[in-house]
């Protein structure tokens, strides 16, 4: 049987109607390129266009150029499209100064981004909040404004957000030790909107799609990286992967009354463990990563009880897996485990076979079950 519509990611946006956005680190990513643009030339770019992480080519308007003896700066007025995001309409800055040949792309944080000060992130302490993709952004568009000028590429990129600190308080930065001001952050450069209505009822569109498709496996993923790790671990088509972000209770709930045969989820280790603690709403503002629930299933994998007091008082999820893969603990696995208990309960007996992964940031898996 063919199904009437397309399924997948994104068939589920276009579904709630809701407006996408830009992350702060796509902002940064167009204003660091306008900024060292302006530097080699003199002009700045407006609008300014990058190319992220899937291809799409966004043009941003510039809201600040100013160009000074040796360096360049440059501003996007971040716009979350309708996502409630408390960054929405934050001005994100970029300033680029010149380094001495082969210091590379080196960042800096500047008035309203935060830096790390504990452990637990995937970034060390003491670096500026600008997460992975982010950087790697920035850096391969550098290089390629570099390459176009004759350039080595070798600039500081000092990145700010006016008012990011009185921002910082309305997110969980403190608590994770990122002081100062805000994370400059995403692994798309989009920002999807989420209003819960229009999610679940989208979750619930991509079931029915992939059931009238005939599909036997289908994969309820928190974000793209998850995608990318169930498409290269199962080579599931694009109508399999339902976007469940946070609503693991949607993507079971709906499952139990309409069941497919086998349903894989797939998510970031952090996330699943809430799972595996019994929450089906895995958003940060309505569950939190239980780390003392974390040190018992350490217990249950053999921790110590120095190691299980350490979890117990980890920064960060991710804090907590990595101690436990020092002391050869399984941690990821046990979650994954404990998560499928939760996912089965909530199944209650529907005919649905169920795995469970979890991965880290970087998308390796750290877990099964």
């Amino acid at each position: 049987m063919t199904a009437e519509a397309p399924g997948g990611r994104s068939a589920q946006l276009k579904h709630t109607g809701l407006r996408p956005g830009w992350t702060t680190g796509a902002c940064a990513t167009a204003a660091t390129t306008a900024a060292y643009t302006a530097l080699l030339t003199g002009d700045f770019p407006d609008p300014v266009s990058i190319t992220l992480p899937r291809g799409q080519t966004p043009a941003f308007a510039l809201a600040v150029e100013e160009l000074g003896p040796g360096q360049a700066s440059a501003g996007v007025v971040k716009d979350a499209g309708d996502d409630p995001d408390v960054t929405h309409g934050a001005l994100v800055r970029a300033t680029v100064r010149r380094l001495p040949p082969g210091s590379g792309v080196v960042f800096r944080a500047g008035s309203g981004v935060g830096t790390v000060t504990l452990p637990g992130l995937p970034l060390d302490v003491g670096e500026p909040a600008v997460n992975p993709v982010p950087r790697r952004l920035m850096r391969e568009h550098v290089e390629r404004v570099a390459a176009e000028h004759g350039e080595p590429g070798d600039v500081e990129v000092t990145l700010s957000v006016d008012h990011g600190e009185e921002i910082a308080r309305s997110t969980w930065n403190g608590r994770l030790g990122i002081l100062g001001g805000l994370s400059i952050l995403g692994t798309t450069g989009v920002v999807v909107p989420y209003s819960c209505s229009a999610w679940i009822d989208s979750i619930r569109r991509g079931v029915d799609v992939a059931r009238a498709a005939g599909l036997e496996h289908v994969a309820g993923c928190t974000g793209s990286t998850s995608e990318k790790t169930v498409v290269a671990e199962y080579s599931l088509p694009d109508i399999a992967l339902l976007d469940m972000g946070d609503f693991a209770g949607a993507v079971l709930k709906y499952v139990r009354r309409h069941p497919i045969p086998r349903l894989t989820i797939c998510g970031g280790f952090a996330k699943l463990s809430k799972l595996a603690a019994g929450h089906l709403d895995l958003h940060s503002a309505r569950s939190q990563v239980d780390k003392p629930f974390l040190a018992d299933l350490a217990r249950q994998g053999g921790a110590t009880e120095e190691l299980a007091s350490r979890i117990a008082t980890a920064n960060t999820g991710l804090e907590a897996l990595r101690l436990c893969e020092a002391a050869g603990v399984r941690l990821g696995d046990l979650v994954a485990a404990r998560a499928r208990d939760e996912a089965l309960a909530v199944l209650r007996g529907a005919p649905v076979e169920v795995d469970v992964i979890c991965i880290d940031r970087a998308g390796v898996v750290v877990g099964r079950s």
